[in-house]
Parts: structure tokens; C-alpha cells; sequence
């Protein structure tokens, strides 16, 4: 691991970790050993982040110089905590963690009265219905859609029939009880809408669309509206 990505996951293990965060701790988070780990956080010193604390304590990110501080209203921070906590009962594992990311990052820049703003939110996310079962190449298909790759897919449509197509993925639309990939269809030469616990076995082509989807996704979006 490269030594600049190595420091940024120190920071954001003591972002997120509760503090103070003993040094055997963050070296297991970051895959140092201790020794590496106590010359990790001298450089992240002496570059300007303010981290509190010592060894044989532990230690705590008071001050981050990776993040400019941030000014935002109490409905502001109302308004990121409940983005937030949509995100993470979406029963998306990858999202979930990054939404955690964000209020990680979004409290290491606030003052300290915003920081609490943000930790005592009032408004909050209650789903006792456990999330629908993700399916499991969610990562490669969302990656697909990032970088602009066609998939070959087997599909099982509400009849039960099996059909294999090329598509070009553009999103994913997450409802209450379903995800559903926005794509335009090889096969049909059209914009279709599937099911991903019903697509099988997803594989990349190896043919890009880029620069195509934003145009494709805005020009879908219109379509579904119009409708």
C-alpha cells in the first residue's frame, strides 16, 4: 500500500473509531506494526493535523488539516444525518459504510457546538422491517455504471423466462422493496428497467460506452417522466 494511501486510512480510522484509539488498535485498522504506526502519526503531526494523546493512552483527532472546517445551519446538519441514516437502512453494506464516512468527515470540520447538532440530530431513520436481500454483484454492477462498461447478463423476467442480452447499465433506482437497474438493452435497442435480485451472473464485456451514459441517463429519466 502506497504510504499516502496508508496515512489517509489512519485518518479516517481515527475519524470514525471512537476515541481515544489505542495504537495496537489503528495499526490493525491501517496493516502497520505499531513501530510504522507511531512514525504515521509524527508525519500527519507535522503536516498539520492535531492529534491529541500518546503512547500507552491512546489517541484522538481533534483538529484535521485534510478537511477545511465547514459552516452549515442546524437544518443543514438535520438534513445530512437523515441522508445519511436513509443510506445506511438501505441494507447496501458498501453505502452503508461510506454514509458513515460522511458524517465521520462532515463532524471532523464542524465547531464544537455543530459537532453535537450532529450527534444529537433530532430527526431519525426507523425501519424495523429488515431491508430486502441486495444482490450479491451489486459492487460490479454499480462500478459498470461508474465506468461506463457494458454487461452481458442472463435475466429471468415475472413469467420465468431466461433471456441473455448485452446492456449498458446507467443506474440503479433504490425503492422500498426492489432495486432496479436503469439500462439501455442491446438486445431491444430501448431503455429497459431490471430487476437486480432477477439478473444472473453479470459479466463485463470489455466494450465501453463512454462518453454516452449521463447523456443516456438524462435522456431516460425524461422518458419515465413524460410517461
Amino acid at each position: 500500500m502506497a504510504r499516502s494511501d496508508r496515512l489517509f486510512r489512519l485518518l479516517q480510522a481515527m475519524r470514525t473509531l471512537p476515541a481515544p484509539v489505542t495504537a495496537a488498535r489503528l495499526a490493525e485498522e491501517t496493516g502497520v506494526s505499531q513501530r510504522s504506526l507511531y512514525r504515521d502519526i509524527d508525519s500527519l503531526r507535522a503536516a498539520g493535523a492535531r492529534i491529541d494523546g500518546e503512547r500507552g493512552y491512546g489517541y484522538r483527532l481533534t483538529e484535521d488539516y485534510a478537511l477545511p472546517p465547514q459552516t452549515f445551519s442546524r437544518d443543514e446538519i438535520e438534513a445530512i444525518v437523515l441522508g445519511m441514516a436513509q443510506v445506511k437502512h438501505m441494507g447496501d453494506p458498501a453505502l452503508a459504510r461510506a454514509a458513515e464516512a460522511v458524517l465521520a468527515k462532515v463532524a471532523a470540520t464542524l465547531p464544537d457546538d455543530r459537532e453535537q447538532h450532529l450527534f444529537h440530530a433530532i430527526s431519525q431513520v426507523y425501519r424495523p422491517d429488515a431491508p430486502e436481500t441486495l444482490a450479491p454483484d451489486i459492487d460490479l454492477i454499480r462500478n459498470a455504471c461508474w465506468h461506463e462498461q457494458a454487461l452481458a447478463i442472463s435475466y429471468t423476467d415475472q413469467a420465468g423466462r431466461v433471456s441473455t442480452r448485452e446492456i449498458w447499465p446507467l443506474a440503479i433506482v433504490y425503492s422500498e422493496r426492489a432495486l432496479t437497474l436503469l439500462a439501455c438493452c442491446c438486445l431491444r435497442k430501448a431503455f429497459r428497467m431490471f430487476r437486480l435480485e432477477r439478473i444472473g451472473e453479470p459479466q463485463r464485456t470489455g466494450t465501453s460506452f463512454r462518453p454516452k451514459r449521463a447523456a443516456l441517463l438524462r435522456e431516460y429519466l425524461a422518458e419515465l417522466h413524460a410517461r
